[in-house]
């Protein structure tokens, strides 16, 4: 009987959903700003593996659809990075050959976005406020455009992974960082800070994802640095039947449908600085991620991040830059290779935003620029066998041995006094920060911030439906969603309905948010006998003890709305 009240709950639901978001519109050569009427069809979509009746399957027949979509982010990745890498490497980058156009980055309170709502818009569809991660804006400071409706603030917004398990599809996550950092957070999490990592690690661990490759394992595990809420979500896995490996060899050798593996406690190395044997290079974990996801005969989805381009950047060290955007470039090589081959599958690649202010050239070439050789730039660079980072390994607690370990390590034999003492007192951690611009200034590197920039990035694309031109971060979303045949309009109806709305449909059911455990809310719906637990920040759902699985999560909001999904009040409005 719920379910024939599907449609007008839905139909409620989308004409109040997200009316604050907007496109821009080309009009007699002026762009403006318009509000797009929502889609208030929705339909019956179900997640593999869940009681609920599979979706019937119908084959591609547009020529634009893709079976399988693959999403990379080059963190911080602009375009004087991609040509330091190629000069660097001798030869054109793999990506090269699928540049397209530009994406525009900004978010909605700054020209210069940081990677939370960068990765917000890539997944959702929408722009962000800074640090927000898949959820609605709360204030919208960009000109011209109208302000937020109150009651959307922080309402969860699904991602274009979420889409993709209710068409069936197998979903995954690679990232070189902690997978709960924020651009994979951004796919896979609905929260209002990107430093909750511990609760985006809850809600990923019971996304049902099929595979996820990465760093961060204290975030899964109790501990003084680790979890306060006592659970062991390495446990939690163990129990939904999925395989946890923790090394190369493991990993490659791993047979199964549900794959999590963690190769670092926080985030992984930068590619040069990295122990093979301990952590797969971004390629190896691609090419993994692939093999195991295209099993599905429904297609698949997934999402890579060269993560650590963008910390080097930050530090302004162009051997992490180099390191790190050569192999974002292998992992490209993978899915390509994989894409031509297969002929159905849509690889859409950008940078969230550039970062740096990264230039080939500096005020030491403002009149030698014309006659300026290529060994000038690469001589020093090819010195370092390994970042700042991985430099800092080789100094002893005393830091007496910098003169021998700079020299071995990042190629530089003649050393200040200035310097050496300013590397004496580089803080734990920080050591890139400090030597990255001393191997800059003895190439022809240029570098003008520490922080992210506001320029355009480079947009990749192959396949069915790419896109090219000029383009907003947000259309990342809706070109891979338009690719799988999904509306995301709909989706959002199916997973995120707001608990007051949804109780209207539940004749005489009450609800309440359980905060005995402070760390472990449960929110729970009473109707007659029948009492339904919901964990925030899970995809369970408990019937009078007995546990299911929903095709989605439920979500707690910063202003204490709560949300769910409507595959949940099906359940409860049926049960005896």
């Amino acid at each position: 009987m719920f379910k024939n009240l599907k449609k007008g709950l839905s139909t409620l639901l989308l004409s109040c959903l997200l009316v604050s978001n907007l496109f821009t519109l080309q009009v007699n050569g002026q762009q403006k700003n318009v509000t797009p009427k929502p889609t208030v069809t929705a339909k019956k979509v179900t997640l593999k593996n869940t009681p609920a009746k599979p979706a019937n399957k119908q084959p591609v027949q547009n020529p634009n659809q893709a079976k399988n979509v693959i999403i990379f982010l080059g963190d911080g990745m602009g375009v004087s990075h991609t040509t330091l890498a190629r000069l660097y490497k001798g030869s054109n980058l793999y990506m090269d050959e699928i540049a397209t156009g530009l994406v525009k980055t900004y978010c909605y309170n700054s020209i210069i976005t940081d990677s939370a709502p960068a990765a917000t818009a890539m997944a959702t569809g929408y722009k962000s406020n800074d640090g927000y991660i898949s959820v609605y804006p709360s204030e919208i400071n960009y000109p011209s455009l109208q302000s937020v409706n109150e009651k959307d603030a922080y309402k969860p917004l699904a991602t274009v992974l979420e889409a993709a398990k209710l068409k069936n599809k197998a979903t995954g996550i690679v990232s070189t960082s902690q997978v709960s950092h924020a651009s994979p957070a951004g796919f896979t999490a609905h929260v209002p800070n990107r430093n909750q990592y511990f609760e985006i690690a809850k809600q990923q661990v019971y996304q049902n994802l099929n595979v996820v490759f990465g760093g961060g394992k204290k975030y899964l595990l109790p501990g003084e640095k680790g979890r306060q809420d006592g659970l062991n979500l390495i446990d939690e896995l163990k129990k939904m039947n999925y395989q946890f490996v923790e090394d190369t060899k493991s990993m490659k050798s791993a047979n199964g449908e549900k794959i999590w593996g963690i190769f670092a406690d926080d985030a992984m190395s930068h590619d040069i600085d990295r122990d093979p044997e301990k952590e797969p290079s971004l390629a190896e974990m691609t090419r993994k991620a692939i093999e195991l996801l295209s099993k599905d005969k429904d297609g698949f989805f997934l999402f890579v991040e060269g993560s650590e381009i963008d910390w080097a950047s930050h530090a302004n060290d162009p051997k992490g830059v180099i390191s790190d955007v050569l192999a974002y470039d292998e992992a490209i090589k993978v899915a390509l290779d994989f894409a031509k081959k297969d002929k159905n599958t849509l690889i859409i690649a950008a940078a969230d935003h550039d970062n740096g202010g990264l230039s080939i050239g500096n005020k030491k070439t403002d009149s030698t620029y014309t006659t300026l050789k290529a060994n000038t730039l690469l001589d020093p660079l090819k010195k370092a066998t390994l970042t700042g980072v991985g430099v800092e390994s080789k100094l002893n607690p005393e830091r007496d041995n910098i003169v021998e370990v700079m020299r071995d390590y990042y190629g530089i034999t003649d050393l200040t006094a200035e310097e050496i003492e300013a590397i004496k007192k580089a803080p734990a951690g920080k050591l890139n920060y400090v030597i990255g611009p001393m191997l800059s200034s003895r190439s022809v590197i240029g570098w003008t911030t520490n922080g992210h920039t506001g320029s355009d990035t480079v947009l990749y694309a192959y396949g069915p439906g790419k896109p090219s031109g000029v383009i907003d971060n947000t259309d990342i979303a809706k070109i891979a969603a338009k690719a799988m045949g999904i509306s995301l309009n709909d989706v959002n109806a199916d997973l995120f309905v707001e608990l007051e709305e949804g109780l209207t449909y539940l004749p005489n059911a009450e609800a309440e948010l359980d905060v005995t455990d402070m760390a472990n809310p449960v929110l729970i719906i009473t109707k007659g006998k029948i009492v339904a637990e919901l964990p925030i920040s899970t995809n369970i759902i408990k019937i009078n003890g007995k546990v299911k699985y929903l095709n989605g999560l439920t979500i707690l909001a910063k202003n204490e709305r709560i949300y769910l999904p409507i595959q949940a009040l099906d359940i409860i409005f049926e049960a005896k």
